[in-house]
C-alpha cells in the first residue's frame, strides 16, 4: 500500500482529494482542497446539518463563485456523497429517486476550466463498501472511471483531481491509491493535514465513524 503522508508531502499540488476506507469496522471519509490563485484559497469549508460546504472566507475577495463554492458532502439515508463539485448535489437528487451513482454521474462531465479541464472526482459510501468515480477530459471526450470496493480492515483508496503541479495542470492518470488506515483518528487527520503542502493548503475535512474534525487554513 502506498503511504498517503510521503505521497502527499512531496506532491505540492495534487489539487482536491478524496479519501474513502474502514477503520475498526467504521467508515473513513477524508476530502481536502488546496489553491493556487488568491481566488481558490479565499475558502473554508462549514458542516451545517449532515452537509459539509465551502464558503468564502472573505466575501469581498470573490472573483468567480462557480467552481470553487458548493456542497462537497452530503449524506442520503445511510450513504455518504463526497465529491469536488456541485455534482454532490446530482448524485443526491438520483439517489432520492431510487437511481445510481453512476447513473448520476452519466449526466456530469470535467469541469469546463480549460486548459486544466479539472477531473470530477466522487465517492459514494455505504454499509458494505464504497464506490469510486473520476470523470477527466482525454482526446477532447469525457472518459469515464468507475471503482466499487468491499469494505476492508484498515485499508482504503484515494483519488485526486491532479497528479501534480503543472501548467496546465495534469489531471490525475492512476488507479485509485491503495492507502493504509490503521492509525488512530486524530493522528490521521493530523498528519493529513500537515502533509498537504503550507502554501496551497486550504481545507480539510477528516470523519472516522461519528467522529469529525475541520481544518481551515484561514481560520488557523
Amino acid at each position: 500500500m502506498m503511504d498517503i503522508f510521503a505521497y502527499l508531502k512531496n506532491n505540492s499540488y495534487p489539487g482536491r482529494g478524496i479519501i474513502t476506507g474502514t477503520h475498526k469496522g467504521k467508515p473513513v471519509i477524508a476530502y481536502f482542497i488546496m489553491g493556487r490563485s488568491a481566488n481558490s484559497r479565499n475558502r473554508v469549508f462549514v458542516k451545517k446539518d449532515d452537509i459539509l460546504f465551502t464558503r468564502a472566507f472573505d466575501e469581498s475577495k470573490v472573483s468567480d463563485p462557480s467552481l470553487i463554492i458548493y456542497n462537497a458532502i452530503r449524506e442520503c439515508g445511510d450513504r455518504i456523497i463526497v465529491t469536488n463539485g456541485d455534482q454532490t448535489d446530482t448524485v443526491y437528487e438520483f439517489l432520492k429517486q431510487g437511481k445510481s451513482f453512476r447513473q448520476a454521474l452519466e449526466t456530469r462531465e470535467y469541469e469546463p476550466d480549460g486548459p486544466n479541464y479539472t477531473p470530477r472526482i466522487s465517492a459514494l459510501c455505504n454499509h458494505d463498501g464504497y464506490e469510486l468515480a473520476i470523470l477527466k477530459r482525454e482526446a477532447e471526450h469525457c472518459k469515464r472511471l468507475h471503482y466499487h470496493y468491499e469494505r476492508k480492515e484498515d485499508t482504503g483508496h484515494f483519488i485526486s483531481t491532479y497528479d501534480h503541479d503543472g501548467d496546465p495542470l495534469p489531471s490525475f492518470s492512476k488507479e485509485p491509491l491503495a492507502i493504509d488506515l490503521s492509525l488512530s483518528f486524530k493522528k490521521f487527520a493530523d498528519r493529513l493535514w500537515r502533509s498537504l503542502n503550507h502554501d496551497n493548503r486550504v481545507s480539510l475535512y477528516v470523519r472516522f465513524g461519528a467522529r469529525e474534525i475541520i481544518y481551515n487554513r484561514n481560520e488557523d
